[in-house]
């Protein structure tokens, strides 16, 4: 079955998903265009899902919460950002990133102190930037190499572990024996004293470990909140989803193990 993924070529998920999948990959313009052909069935996604920078990232997030899909594997990718110009930096008129990019390379870019403009990729940032010589744009090594961009300056990330990590998914889920970890998200769909430690008593009581948990607006107004939680597989986990059952509601977004990438 074809992976769709973040296009144009050149983005990270391109070059990630490229590694795991090989030809059968294909590319589509937004992360929420690739949500919804998952969750029609005629393919599967991969998409990034937080950076250990710049958090979770709220396309991906938000299109979970609205689309029935899945998830059915993980992967990590370091993450290295380049700017690239033609001019010097000090000369350059605007810069092109995508508003994660931005956020992890925040302090080189505040401190050169050029307007940056928002892109839907990191690759429409390197084909924008070739249309004015006195404009930069943050790229990877993959996407200079691709455009044929010149890069000015080398790793301007703020930090020199920068990560993304990225999941597979899909309509269905993944039978897998295997499985290390589960997605949830829970919608408490009222607010109350105490709710949020009531959740997490639900896990510590039986010594489930969290690794995630990140909370995202509901939509319903201001105040209102839905959580995603990421666990790690463990005795009691069945229990644990049946007791939040009954004071919230709970999807569950799959169980799945963590994908090895050739090269990395």
């Amino acid at each position: 079955m074809i992976v769709l993924t973040l296009g144009p070529a050149g983005t990270f998920s391109h070059e990630l998903a490229g590694r795991l999948y090989g030809d059968d990959v294909e590319l589509l313009p937004t992360i929420r265009s690739i949500i919804e052909h998952v969750a029609g069935g005629s393919a599967r996604g991969f998409v990034p899902i937080e950076n250990s920078e710049a958090g979770g990232v709220g396309e991906t997030l938000q299109g979970l919460a609205e689309f029935g899909v899945v998830i059915t594997g993980e992967a990590y990718m370091p993450v290295r950002h380049h700017l690239a110009a033609r001019e010097d930096p000090s000369h350059l008129a605007v810069i092109y990133a995508h508003p994660q990019t931005h956020e992890q390379c925040s302090v080189f870019l505040d401190g050169l102190g050029v307007e940056v403009v928002h892109t839907s990729s990191n690759a429409a940032s390197a084909m924008a930037m070739q249309k004015d010589e006195y404009a930069g744009a943050i790229v990877s090594e993959t996407a200079a190499r691709i455009y044929a961009l010149p890069v000015a300056c080398w790793d301007i990330q703020n930090s020199r572990t920068n990560t993304t990590r990225f999941v597979e998914i899909s309509a269905v889920p993944r039978e897998n024996a295997e499985c290390t970890k589960c997605s949830l998200l829970v919608d408490p769909e009222i607010d109350r004293v105490g709710l949020l430690a009531d959740i997490l008593g639900v896990f510590a009581r039986r010594g489930i470990n969290l690794t995630r948990i990140e909370s995202r607006p509901s939509r319903r107004g201001i105040g209102r909140y839905i959580f995603f939680i990421d666990l790690e597989v463990s005795e009691g986990l069945q229990e644990a989803r049946e007791e939040l059952k009954e004071m919230t509601t709970v999807r569950e977004l799959g169980c799945y193990a963590r994908m090895e990438v050739p090269g990395i």
